[in-house]
């Protein structure tokens, strides 16, 4: 088998894979963000809500987690469509994602919501604080600083589940990669180009946390 690589045959396409760079990192920022709203809410049910409603979050949260997101986004695309409610590939692969992140953010700040001293909520309680007063300024920010590494981590394996997203047709950086394949049919120097691209997004997202962490809630944390 005879085969020269050529970079310069693909060069002219990198603009091109940056662009579907930039919409991976922003479906994964904005699902990550709606799931940790769910999840924040989830916890909060689970944690303080009464049995009903833990029922529902536990069903909720036990469905997202056994099953695939695929499935679930398969469903959101092609079964919605069926009773009415119609979406295109950008607003389900984002909607399957979000409410997909939102049952494991669920479980996560639930553990802790519980790792919280007694001590620490008796004294927010003393202040007169409410119990969304007591989550702002108590309950989230132990979250965020106990909790970071794990949250990174689902952040970054949502990043690079962005490119399921190619499956619906959604240009992200998967799907320009294929789409330039199949036009050059240079797949060593395409897809070479394109794990550089996630390597290089992966770290732009972390730095992304690690920014609105530090901001809002004090993290200290690093990338490397």
């Amino acid at each position: 088998m005879n085969y020269t690589i050529h970079f310069s045959q693909v060069v002219e396409y990198i603009p091109y894979l940056i662009g579907g760079a930039w919409i991976s990192l922003q479906v994964a920022f904005l699902a990550f963000c709606g799931g940790m709203v769910i999840g924040l809410f989830g916890a909060m049910a689970k944690t303080f809500g009464g049995r009903m409603t833990r029922m529902v979050v536990d069903a909720y949260v036990s469905f997202i987690t056994n099953t695939p997101q695929l499935v679930q986004i398969y469903f959101l695309y092609f079964a919605l469509p069926e009773v009415g409610i119609l979406m295109n590939s950008y607003q389900a692969v984002l909607l399957g994602m979000t409410l997909n992140a939102g049952g494991y953010l669920t479980e996560i700040q639930r553990a802790g919501f519980l790792s919280v001293r007694q001590s620490e909520l008796e004294a927010a309680e003393t202040l007169g604080m409410n119990l969304m007063q007591k989550v702002r300024y108590v309950i989230l920010p132990h979250i965020m600083k106990v909790l970071f590494p794990s949250l990174s981590n689902l952040y970054i394996l949502m990043t690079l589940g962005t490119s399921m997203a190619a499956i619906f047709g959604l240009e992200e950086l998967t799907g320009r990669a294929l789409n330039i394949n199949a036009e050059t049919f240079r797949s060593i120097e395409v897809f070479s180009l394109t794990a550089l691209l996630y390597i290089v997004v992966t770290v732009v997202a972390s730095l992304l946390l690690l920014a609105v962490g530090r901001v809002f809630f004090r993290v200290k944390g690093k990338v490397f």
